[in-house]
C-alpha cells in the first residue's frame, strides 16, 4: 500500500477513538478551567493548562504525524534509489585505486 492510502486508512479508523478520547479529558477539565468562586484561583491554571494541552497534542498528532511518516517514507525511497545506483555501477567502470561503495 502507499504511504498516502495508508494515511487515508488509518485516519478513517483511528480519528473517531482520538477524539472521543481527547474531547473526554478536555471537557472534563473545562469546568476547572472556567470555573469562579471559592479557591478557584488556585485551580484554574491547572484547568487551563489541562484544555491548551490537550488542545496542542491535538492539533500535533492529527497534522503532524503524517507529514512526518510520509517525509520519513521520502527519505527512505531516497536512499533506496541512492543505495541501488551505486551498487548497478560495474567494477570495471570504477575509477582505479578508489574502492566501491
Amino acid at each position: 500500500m502507499d504511504p498516502e492510502s495508508a494515511i487515508h486508512q488509518a485516519c478513517l479508523l483511528r480519528f473517531r477513538p482520538i477524539m472521543m478520547t481527547t474531547m473526554a479529558a478536555l471537557l472534563g477539565g473545562l469546568p476547572m478551567a472556567l470555573g469562579t468562586g471559592t479557591g478557584s484561583e488556585l485551580r484554574r491554571p491547572l484547568g487551563v493548562a489541562i484544555v491548551g494541552g490537550l488542545l496542542i497534542s491535538q492539533v500535533l498528532t492529527l497534522y503532524t504525524t503524517p507529514v512526518i511518516y510520509l517525509a520519513m517514507d521520502k527519505l527512505r525511497r531516497r536512499l533506496s534509489r541512492k543505495k541501488a545506483a551505486t551498487e548497478a555501477v560495474p567494477a570495471t567502470l570504477a575509477p582505479a585505486g578508489e574502492p566501491r561503495l
